[in-house]
């Protein structure tokens, strides 16, 4: 499992990330993560999250309802890392492209019911009622996939389509960003979009691209894969 601590809100000079992060893929699912340079995307990202109000809010509503290995995954974060690559907003962590909204996982066997969801969905509106909180107990997921059942969250995001899409964040009780992300985070930092190297599946690929708009987002993103 690759999960790495952040400091949120030490302001840190950095100069140059450099990409000497090492993936080399093991079993479905699973990725071998060797780390040079991840204490400077720690703190990065640390840094994005504390500068966005919004962000901030949505992960400290989830962080009060202490849900079992719950995060905030997909576009909260990979959108966050991409709106700071862009060329006029490298000098400052100011711009936050709109979220569609905001997908909260969780890992939860005793309890796999739909209503829950919708429940948790009311708790969190309650506390940040302009996002569109999306609540998907992960438990039971794998059904919707025709999957063998996961073994947790980790497992469960490591079968979304993107590689840069396969990222999660928590706040812990001390404050600190909490990073789930199976294939490591240097991708979500390179600018690229690619295929889940483990559950390709390309024309599903193909179609998200479009449909969603990312390259005119974010033209400086390059698809691999």
């Amino acid at each position: 499992m690759v999960r790495w601590w952040c400091l949120c809100g030490i302001l840190l000079l950095y100069s140059k990330v450099a990409a000497k992060t090492a993936y080399s893929p093991s079993v479905k699912g699973k990725a071998a993560l060797t780390l040079a340079g991840s204490n400077e995307y720690n703190a990065r990202i640390g840094l994005l999250l504390k500068a966005d109000p919004f962000r901030w809010r949505c992960l400290l509503a989830l962080q009060s309802l202490q849900l079992p290995q719950g995060y905030i995954g997909a576009g909260f974060l990979r959108n966050c890392i991409w709106d700071s690559l862009l060329p006029e907003h490298r000098s400052n962590f100011t711009h936050s492209s709109p979220l569609n909204d905001i997908d909260v996982i969780y890992f939860d066997v005793k309890d796999t019911r739909k209503e829950t969801e919708r429940l948790l969905e009311t708790q969190l509106s309650r506390r940040v009622p302009e996002a569109n909180w999306q609540v998907r107990n992960q438990a039971r997921m794998h059904l919707k996939h025709g999957h063998a059942a996961y073994k947790n969250c980790e497992e469960a995001l490591s079968y979304w389509i993107e590689r840069e899409t396969c990222v999660a964040v928590r706040l812990t009780d001390e404050g600190k960003c909490d990073i789930l992300a199976p294939y490591g985070i240097d991708a979500n930092f390179s600018g690229t979009l690619s295929i889940n190297p483990q559950y390709p599946r390309p024309s599903v690929f193909r179609q998200r691209v479009n449909d969603k708009g990312w390259l005119t987002l974010w033209p400086f993103l390059t698809l691999s894969g």
